[in-house]
């Protein structure tokens, strides 16, 4: 009996593990199926959409209205190299020098138009190409950390042996990627910079890896080459890349021991170079002065910002809560007096958070252990990153989110070196937290990104979570005035000026609700006071100009001229390069019959800014009033150029050869105009003359249709709005 029993277990046994022989295979498949790479860049990709899906459709916020939009260097690809030749905004303090940034641009408005969606879809698209080349990119760094006694074509098979590191560098590039502090980096059209440097950084770096397994020599310089010009594009879309290249040098001296030191010179050396190439390239643009928001201040003073800001960073990093753009770990206000520094006394808090982050970073990397070196390199990885950005130097803010986008990378490689020592029976309750940090985070992020739907939302949420400036509420009240609630506005500059009275932005906005609400003496009153200081707050504050710009509006309104000529001459001489002074006095001019004077104006600003669109369109437009048709059908050609979607120069020749029965030209050049704004009304009513004059009376009659049919849906879209 009893070996009967056990025959009986026996087989049972036997059927058991022969169905699970059968199963295994099939689960295998599945099992490397998911540990695929294509499929885990495609889920890297599905999973930043989705969070950063709200702010899709969402507006123009902020500097997005003239980086996107009313940025002259972005409409044509003719002016591409010409971007290289300014900083990022013309009419600014700052001395951002990221041409690339702006060249970007110019491919969103060429396929967009001014399309926010395209913008915004080409940020995610940096962000997601960032997320799967850091993925890749760590699977790399980790290998070479763990396999350090291993030549690069090896490592392969060490990472096939142990699969777990590519499930390590998958799960750091998810949360990487689904992070919220990256939020004012993708979601923020102006925001891309970052993300451009980091793509094209981790580009170059992933190329040189690339390169060492290439046994052709030919193929290996030219990869050797790409590698070089990504780093170079990197470097022109943002500063920080000089990080990156800190990075690559420090791992390919202290990590990649393998290579020859005479390599790893030459590397160096190509390295120093394109730094060189890039310092060379900020020389074009004209220097600009540029103030700080904040002193640094004594050698005491900065070291306590340094650990506010590290307090701060580290703090985002595991609790992003209050997420705004106008983080500060300093307040001016907090020193006038002894109660307001017991009120701000609760921010020290940041201090000792910050000593603390740093203290964890330390014992961390001096700690022995299988994953010291991991835990070295990312603490040496944030670090470096960091202090760019820890008010070591000043900038233009003590704190910001989207300045963590690099330094984010190594905080999490320290913390997965950290979570490695812990004993193996606690690391599946890791990987399960980790999990369930990157859902949470997720959920964040897509809360985050809604922030970016609208002005209004943005700015509310803004001050909802702490972000409370001058600036921000600057921007909340001209939503109020746009939609012409002026006692709202009002009260908002207002409450601002008793804060900062001398703040020009904000006097000129009340001034401008003020003149809406008849009460044109204050507002007068107000725009001469930000004119006679523009001498002293230009230094400080961009278009300081609108106050004279505006008062000269209001003297003319006035029937005084005279008045108002002599105001935007005294401010052309103060701000020459200020298209938008010589345009209203080149206007008032040709108003009051002085057309050669309005003339000789515009052609001095347009023969120094040859790619101002608006400046040639006005030109063209003072040739033919003046009888110069060939000059001015030139002079509009090479406007049309200058913006790829815009047809006011087209319509402009074209009327110009209706005017001389030059009928099939003019047909021609109007057909393009419709081509270029097919929505426009106006462009219909000239097409339909041409075709009247032709004798093409039917196609003439369509062509009115299609204007009523236009103003019908216009009239109509504000209804179904509602």
């Amino acid at each position: 009996m009893p070996v009967a029993i056990a025959s009986l277990v026996g087989s049972g046994m036997h059927s058991i593990k022969s169905k699970e022989r059968l199963r295994l295979p099939r689960l295998e498949k599945i099992g490397r199926y998911f540990k695929s790479d294509w499929l885990r860049c495609l889920f890297l990709g599905l999973i930043a959409i989705i969070v950063h899906s709200p702010a899709l459709s969402g507006q123009r916020i902020w500097d997005d209205e003239y980086l996107s939009r009313d940025n002259p260097f972005i409409k044509s690809p003719l002016l591409i190299l010409e971007a290289f030749r300014h900083h990022l905004f013309l009419d600014s303090s700052s001395a951002h020098y990221r041409p690339v940034q702006n060249v970007s641009y110019i491919f969103d408005y060429f396929f967009w138009n001014t399309d926010e969606f395209g913008f915004h879809l080409t940020n995610v698209a940096l962000h997601v190409g960032s997320g799967i080349l850091l993925y890749f990119l760590l699977r790399y760094v980790l290998s070479s950390l763990f396999f350090r006694d291993f030549p690069i074509s090896l490592r392969g098979r060490a990472e096939r042996r142990m699969p777990w590191l590519s499930s390590v560098a998958f799960l750091l590039s998810v949360i990487w990627i689904t992070h919220p502090v990256h939020s004012a980096v993708v979601d923020y059209i102006s925001g891309r910079a970052d993300s451009l440097a980091f793509f094209f950084a981790a580009a170059g770096w992933l190329l040189f890896v690339r390169a060492q397994n290439i046994s052709r020599r030919s193929i290996r310089m030219i990869v050797y080459g790409l590698a070089m010009a990504s780093g170079l594009v990197a470097l022109l879309s943002r500063e920080i890349a000089c990080v990156w290249f800190a990075i690559f040098l420090a791992h390919l001296f202290f990590i990649e021991k393998r290579f020859p030191l005479r390599f790893r010179i030459s590397v160096a050396a190509c390295c120093l170079g394109l730094v060189g190439i890039y310092a060379g390239l900020r020389q074009l643009p004209e220097h600009r002065a540029t103030p700080f928001a904040h002193s640094i201040g004594t050698a005491p003073f900065r070291a306590i910002l340094m650990a506010r800001a590290l307090g701060d960073y580290g703090r985002l990093m595991l609790l992003p809560m209050n997420l705004h753009m106008e983080r500060s770990v300093f307040d001016s206000g907090a020193f006038r007096g002894n109660a307001d520094w017991r009120k701000a006394i609760d921010a020290e808090y940041l201090s000792i958070l910050g000593l603390l982050v740093f203290a964890g970073l330390v014992l961390g990397s001096v700690k022995k252990g299988r994953a010291q070196a991991v835990r070295v390199f990312g603490a040496s990885w944030f670090i470096a990153a960091y202090l760019p950005i820890s008010n070591l130097i000043p900038l233009n803010a003590t704190v910001a989110e989207h300045w963590l986008y690099l330094p984010s990378v190594g905080f999490l490689i320290f913390l997965f070196g950290c979570v490695f020592e812990l004993p193996s029976r606690y690391r599946h309750v890791m990987a399960l937290l980790a999990m369930a940090a990157t859902i949470g985070l997720s959920a964040r992020s897509f809360f985050r990104s809604g922030d970016w739907a609208n002005e209004e939302i943005f700015y509310k949420r803004t001050f909802a979570a702490g972000g409370v400036s001058a600036r921000v509420a600057v921007n909340l009240g001209q939503v109020y005035a746009n939609r012409r609630d002026y006692f709202e506005a009002e009260k908002i500059f207002r409450r601002i000026l008793e804060q900062t009275p001398d703040y020009p932005i904000a006097q000129n906005n009340l001034a401008s609700v003020l003149d809406c609400e008849g009460k044109t003496k204050e507002a007068e009153a107000l725009y001469a006071k930000i004119e006679r200081e523009s001498v002293r707050t230009r230094h400080e504050y961009p278009r300081t100009w609108i106050g004279a710009l505006n008062l000269a509006a209001m003297r003319q309104n006035a029937g005084d001229n005279q008045s108002a000529l002599a105001i935007l001459g005294k401010a052309h001489k103060d701000y020459p390069d200020v298209w938008e002074l010589i345009s209203r006095q080149a206007e008032m001019l040709r108003q009051t019959n002085q057309l050669d004077s309005a003339l000789r104006l515009v052609e001095d600003f347009a023969q120094h800014h040859w790619w101002h669109y608006r400046a040639a369109l006005a030109l063209g437009h003072l040739y033919a009033q003046k009888g110069q048709a060939k000059q001015a059908e030139n002079t509009l050609r090479f406007a049309s150029s200058l913006d790829v979607h815009d047809a006011e120069a087209l319509r402009a020749i074209a009327q110009i050869r209706l005017n001389q029965n030059r009928l099939d030209e003019a047909f021609k050049t109007q057909q393009r105009a419709v081509t270029r704004q097919p929505y426009e009304p106006r462009q219909y009513i000239l097409l339909s003359n041409i075709l009247e004059r032709m004798g093409r009376g039917d196609e003439a009659r369509a062509a009115l249709a299609k204007v009523s049919q236009l103003r019908g849906l216009a009239t109509s879209s504000p209804a179904q709005s509602l």
